[in-house]
């Protein structure tokens, strides 16, 4: 019996990039990234401070880019640090910032 596209392993890696493009796909949740691009850790404060924005809206956005595997986080006492989780992100935001100049 065939598999359908859908059951197929590459359809689920598929699904699995489109969430993680979704969750990119808002303009605080990209800078953000933009912010991480540098391979640099940041906690939440230093990210809402950056962004002139409230600390509950920064940990929201940075919950949603977790969940969809494109932040990893570290915790070290108090703090949790927040970097990209695949360095090929990078080369996402790269091509972005091409387009729009």
């Amino acid at each position: 019996m065939k598999s359908t596209v859908r059951e197929n392993e590459n359809y689920r890696k598929l699904e699995k990039a489109s969430k993680m493009l979704k969750a990119m796909a808002h303009p605080l949740r990209l800078a953000i990234v933009n912010l991480l691009e540098d391979g640099s850790k940041l906690n939440v404060t230093q990210i809402f401070e950056s962004l002139n924005i409230e600390q509950a809206v920064a940990s929201h956005h940075l919950s949603i880019l977790k969940d969809r595997d494109v932040l990893a986080s570290e915790r070290d006492g108090k703090n949790i640090y927040y970097s990209l989780k695949h360095h090929q992100i990078r080369e996402i935001i790269k091509c972005i910032h091409t387009c729009i100049d």
